[in-house]
Order: structure tokens, then sequence, then C-alpha cells
């Protein structure tokens, strides 16, 4: 997964021992162009192809915006629209071919697992549903990628917030392998603060009924710890990268992956972090570092387009002269996971907030019917039935009403949080991932 901004160890412009990359001139009237992301890996798996279409520039803050939280920053708030139906397939050296299918807008899937091998060139094929074609370069790699450590200290940024820093060691046991791209993917566990076992269940609901509103509200009691714990992956949202150009032993040492605030709720409890390294060839450093520059200072699809950026896929057999965004990598891999509780870093300390604030709040039960047209017209605070239904609130406390008399009443008092607060559900998953261990 390649993410596009934060820091990155940019060398490639400043060291003589590498060529800067061509930037073409400047991007054609007749956009949107093609994007293409695409890396293939020495992993046996099933490997992923993402097409989309940059729109107009002249009207990229007029249309409504397209967020996927797995696709590049900088190509979100609008600025892309997915490409459907088409034909994606990789060739190699050999005379294979593996094929992929589109298994959601955009997203194309191999039909089969299978892995790069050392040596073996790729080549990347895409022909669109509007007779477009497309080839990349043919790609291989030749280094391998071998991730030492993983590893978190607590310590100051640059900026003197206290927090966790995750560093890596790594590189790779060809001393010509100099370049090298990192990704990573986070998950930890949360857990519900004000969760009770207690939960709403509103039934024949009928908020315009007459001459009031006729409901069925019950308290159930869920399921063992349903909804108390979850957890939820995040993948990385940075571009880094490192080189060991000039360096004297030729190894990554303690290279600062990921700096998390002690006050970031994702490590409240348990944090993992899967680390990815991949040994990246010289054309393939330098095309991440210009595009990595490129979205740090400015939007690459500003109204100044200071040039077009362009990568290894390029027009192959169409008679239109078509641009691509997007490189073609074939690399090689190594990863490692490591998990930390925050108490092993700040023991006896108090925890981050939670995302939310889980203040309680008191409701009437019910509302006056939505067709009585008799009725106030006043602002009043949501009924519990209406945020039940709207799927608001989480169960927090009730007790019975009373009259002056002592007599009780046929109404309760009722007591709610935001349904975030007592059903974490709403922020993760609360089944484990596969691969979760809490010792």
């Amino acid at each position: 997964m390649i993410k596009y901004i934060g820091t990155v160890v940019i060398l490639v412009l400043l060291n003589a021992c590498i060529e800067p990359f061509d930037v073409s001139s400047e991007i054609p009237d007749d956009a949107p162009l093609l994007v293409v992301e695409a890396t293939l890996t020495n992993e046996m798996k099933k490997h992923r192809v993402r097409l989309s279409r940059t729109r107009d520039f002249d009207v990229v803050n007029e249309v409504d915006s397209i967020y996927d939280p797995n696709y590049p920053p900088w190509l979100q708030n609008g600025e892309l629209e997915f490409e459907r139906n088409a034909d994606v397939r990789i060739e190699d050296d050999m005379g294979n071919t593996f094929t992929f299918s589109e298994s959601e807008s955009g997203y194309y899937v191999s039909d089969l697992e299978f892995s790069a091998v050392q040596g073996v060139s790729y080549t990347l094929k895409v022909d669109t549903e509007n007779g477009e074609s497309y080839s990349s370069a043919p790609e291989s790699y030749t280094s391998t990628s071998e991730i030492e450590s993983v590893y978190v200290e607590r310590d100051f940024n640059e900026n003197g917030n206290e927090g966790v820093f995750v560093y890596v060691d790594g590189g790779s046991t060809d001393s010509n392998a100099k370049y090298f791209r990192y990704d990573y993917e986070e998950s930890y566990k949360i857990v519900a603060p004000e969760w009770r076992p207690q939960d709403y269940l509103l039934t024949n609901y009928d908020p315009c009924a007459l001459p009031v509103v006729t409901y069925d509200l019950e308290i159930i009691l869920r399921d063992s710890l349903e909804q108390r714990v979850c957890y939820r992956t995040d993948p990385s949202e940075e571009l880094k990268q490192a080189t060991t150009l000039g360096l004297v032993e030729g190894k990554i040492n303690r290279f600062p992956l990921r700096f998390i605030n002690r006050n970031n709720y994702s490590i409240s409890h348990r944090y993992s972090i899967l680390v990815k390294q991949f040994a990246q060839s010289v054309d393939a450093y330098n095309y991440y570092s210009a595009l990595n520059s490129f979205s740090a200072s400015e939007s690459i699809f500003s109204q100044v387009q200071p040039g077009f950026l362009e990568g290894n896929i390029g027009d192959s057999e169409s008679s239109n002269d078509q641009v691509v965004l997007g490189y073609f990598e074939v690399a090689s891999v190594s990863q490692q996971r490591i998990y930390f509780n925050y108490e092993d870093l700040f023991p006896d300390e108090p925890l981050p907030d939670y995302p939310i604030s889980c203040h309680p709040t008191e409701r009437q039960e019910s509302h006056i019917s939505y067709c009585d047209t008799t009725g106030s017209d006043t602002a009043r605070p949501l009924s519990l039935i209406e945020s039940v239904n709207s799927g608001l609130v989480a169960f927090y406390s009730s007790r019975p009403l009373y009259y002056s008399d002592g007599v009780i009443a046929p109404v309760r008092s009722w007591t709610t949080v935001p349904r975030a607060c007592g059903d974490c559900t709403i922020f993760g998953n609360d089944e484990p991932p596969d691969f979760w261990k809490d010792e």
C-alpha cells in the first residue's frame, strides 16, 4: 500500500551519485489521466492493481468528494474516479501471463497466487474499456530485503512532544542494495469506557402516530462482553524511504519509521505494527522521492502545473498520445510485526483520552408526535427513543420517577452516553484479527 505524505529521507536530488528523475512537459489539456498503482513483490499471494482517472483540473473543486482510506491522500477530495472494466495482466519474460479480475470498482486482483522471482522481468499491461492500451517497462528485482529488527522507545520528538518512536534496523544481504521504501499497518485494541451489559431494543416505533407516539422499548442483556473490546487496523498514510548510499556500514540503523504521540488513543491498551521494507531499484526510489516532493509542497493537481511526473508506464498501442500517472514496481519485501502495551512504556500513568467525550446525558423517554400540528415548534433535545432509533446512544442507567406523593410514575428517567462510548464497534471490529496476540 503506497501512501504519499509525511517525512521522507530524500537524498536523490542532492547526491551526485543519483541521477535526478526526469519531469516531462506540462500535463496536457485533455486530462483526465489514467492513474496506476501497482507493486509486485516476492510474496506468494494474490497481488492487486488499482486504476483510476484524475478529474478535469478545471472542475476538480466543483465535483463531489470521493474518499477511499486506502488510496493515496494526494488523490483524494474529488480528484479521482475509478477505472472500471479494464483488462489487466502481468507478463514475464518466461512466457507466463498472470490475469487480474476486478474485485470492486477500480481494484483488480490476480486470479491466482504468485510471487515475483528474482532476476525475472515483469511487464504490466492494461487495456481500458474505451480502447486505450498501456504497458509498463519490463521491471525486475535483483536485491533482497531484510529487516533485522523493529523496536519502540519512549522519547520526545523535535517539537518537544512525548510519545513512542518506532525504529527499524535493516537493509539487504546484497551490498548493491542501497534504496529502500517502508510501509506499515497498525492495529490496536479499543475498549469502550462506558460499556454496560444492558442495551436498548426499540420495536414498533411510529413517530407520527396520533394522538401519541407508539413504540415498545425493552432493556435487554448483551451476549457476554459483546461490543466492549474491539480491534482496528489502519494502513499507513506516509511515504517513507531511506538509502544506505554513503553509509560506511551499508545498513539502515534506527530509522524513525513512526512517531506516536502519547496522547494518541491507538496506544491506550495494546498496539501492534506490521512493518514492510521494500528493496527498491534506483529508478523506483527516484520516482517516489520526486512524487513525495511534489505532494509535500503542493498538490500535483494544482492550478499551476510545474510539470508532469513520468513513471514507467505509457501508451503502448493506441493512436492517441496518452500519458499515465503511476509506476509499476517490482521489489523484494521483508516484514516484521511487534506488539506493545501502554503500560510497558508508561507504567502507572493515565491513559490517553478516548476519541470522543463520554459525558452522560439525561433524556426524556418519548416525544410529541411528528404529525401533531398543535404542538410547539420549539427546538428540544432528542428523546430517548429518537436517539435509540437513530443509533446515537448507548445505555448508561435508568431510574424510576416519582410523583410528589411518592407514588412511582409510569415513566422513567434515562441516562445515556454517545453510542461509541458503550459500543466499540463504532470504531472497530469486536472480532480480533487472525494475527492478534494478547501476550
